[in-house]
């Protein structure tokens, strides 16, 4: 469990654990296993090496790689110099990565090996850069991590961090076309910690293991590790999400907890190596980021025989909203579909458009006030201001509670498609599409996908007398953003249906498509 008495900031986590536990495994990493010891003494030795690349408290260090022990080495030494990780998306195309780190004000970066080709560009777009460290080393021109880190000095800093300084900032996808920088406070995550606790589904014993395989530009990737390590845990750490990987670390290490998205689940499950596979270690599995179907639920939980549990959230909420209890997956309750019930302290309210609170069962957007709340988007303040009003965040989320407070996802007030677990706006790949020069109108949906919940269609108005298929789209877009936003199919009509103000009835285009659902979500 959680003890928050003896924490003032985050970068007690590993002071903390190594006062406890000092010769402990904290992280496991590809063969590589650090000490609680270890892990502490390095976050120093980070801190002090950021300090001597002259980032002040409060700067923004970005971090572009996969899942490795050394982003933790990092994240803490950063919680200890009181410096914000900003953890970017590395599936994005170049031009949005120029983007998130300018308007960040990142200066310094720390770049895995599969990036390294991208330094030279990101230097040219990106003026506030002015350090670079090769995380994986075998670099001509700047410095490997290891070698960066050793070099410091070795002395805990001990410096003050407030609780409402700045500690995560991760990037979501934009209504506009830009993605927002979640501001995550000390503060924020204090509240998290006691909330999950509370919830009762966090309770890690020390000495379980827990798998971190999620992205740690996800809040759920983030959280998984600092949660293990917060608790005196092994965190056993995938470089990337690989279902058959999962298959062969879960007896391996005897892994007890774990967070998937369904789609993860979903791929375990078809692999011929289930069959093989020991899962008695197996406690606790969580899963959230997207729904998920029942039949794929009542599946799972008879494969690996453990409890379940769904998680709702946001990254402005630092991924806490609502918990679906082990007990409630019983089939019999009829609650499979529900996201669960709020975390004690967390309030959760669902509203018409007038903002007034509906009785249950009726479908309104989804609020929800807590300390959790971000601070607000980064140098945003109005959409800081639309997002949080009086206390309350708007999640964009459509859904009603039912009369015992269960929260079900109904819809999205925003556009927002949700393809394995990755977050998608129409506005981004609209803005990719319109740019091809056959194209003179384009909409851009998610319609139902067995793999992947939702996939990306673009419904797209040809210029008279133009010529494009759809593999000629696709692939422009695949130029101007990232893989998993492109869209997978391509849809060609006259006219794009809009209401008098102008705005796409995106809802008419959805139709055909999700008409047979019973939800319109995936």
């Amino acid at each position: 469990m959680f003890d928050l008495d003896r924490l003032t900031s985050l970068a007690d986590i590993t002071r903390e654990q190594a006062r406890h536990r000092p010769a402990a495994t904290a992280l496991v990493f590809e063969g590589r296993h650090t000490r609680f010891d270890e892990l502490d003494a390095r976050a120093s030795q980070v801190a002090n090496g950021l300090g001597a690349l002259g980032l002040k408290p409060d700067s923004r260090l970005a971090y572009l790689g996969k899942n490795s022990d050394r982003f933790y080495e990092l994240l803490f030494g950063a919680f200890k110099a009181g410096q914000v990780t900003v953890s970017a998306n590395w599936r994005l195309a170049l031009p949005e990565l120029v983007y998130i780190m300018n308007d960040a004000r990142c200066e310094a970066l720390f770049v895995g090996a599969e990036y390294y080709a991208l330094v030279p560009a990101l230097l040219a777009e990106c003026p506030g850069l002015r350090a670079v460290v090769a995380m994986d080393g075998g670099h001509a021109e700047y410095p490997a991590f290891d070698d960066w880190r050793a070099a410091a000095a070795t002395a805990d800093p001990l410096l003050p961090v407030a609780l409402e300084a700045d500690v995560i900032q991760l990037y979501t996808s934009g209504t506009t076309g830009h993605p927002k920088g979640v501001q995550l406070s000390t503060a924020n995550y204090f509240a998290f910690f006691n909330a999950a606790a509370a919830a009762q589904w966090a309770d890690f014993a020390a000495g379980e293991v827990a798998l971190a395989c999620m992205p740690v530009f996800h809040v759920a990737g983030v959280n998984m590790g600092v949660i293990a390590v917060a608790q005196g845990c092994t965190a056993v750490i995938m470089k990337e999400v690989d279902p058959v990987q999962i298959l062969e670390l879960i007896p391996r290490y005897r892994v007890n907890n774990a967070f998937f998205v369904p789609a993860v689940m979903l791929f375990m499950l078809q692999h011929p190596k289930v069959a093989e596979t020991d899962f008695s270690s197996l406690r606790r599995l969580y899963y959230g980021a997207s729904p998920i179907a029942e039949d794929l639920l009542l599946k799972a939980r008879a494969v690996f025989g453990c409890q379940f549990f769904q998680l709702y959230g946001l990254t402005e909420t630092v991924g806490a909203g609502t918990c679906l209890m082990d007990a409630d997956h019983d089939p019999a309750r009829g609650r499979l579909r529900a996201a669960g019930q709020a975390y004690p302290g967390i309030e959760l309210r669902v509203v018409d458009d007038a903002g007034a609170e509906l009785s249950p069962g009726a479908v309104g957007e989804v609020l929800i006030r807590s300390g959790v709340v971000m601070k607000g988007y980064w140098g945003r303040p109005e959409a800081t201001h639309e997002a949080i009003r009086e206390g309350w965040f708007h999640t964009g989320d459509a859904g009603y509670l039912d009369a015992d407070g269960f929260l079900y996802i109904h819809d999205r007030v925003k556009d927002m498609i949700v393809s394995g677990g990755e977050n998608v706006y129409p506005a981004e790949v609209e803005n990719a599409v319109f740019g091809h020069p056959s194209v003179a109108d384009v909409a851009v949906i998610g319609v139902p996908d067995e793999k992947w919940g939702e996939a990306v269609k673009a419904i797209v108005v040809l210029k008279p007398g133009a010529e494009a298929d759809a593999a000629d789209i696709i692939a422009f877009a695949r130029t101007r953003i990232a893989g998993y936003k492109v869209p997978k199919s391509v849809d060609f009509v006259a006219a794009l249906p809009r209401n008098p103000s102008g705005k796409v009835l995106r809802r008419e285009l959805r139709e055909p498509y999700w008409k047979d659902r019973t939800r319109r979500v995936n």
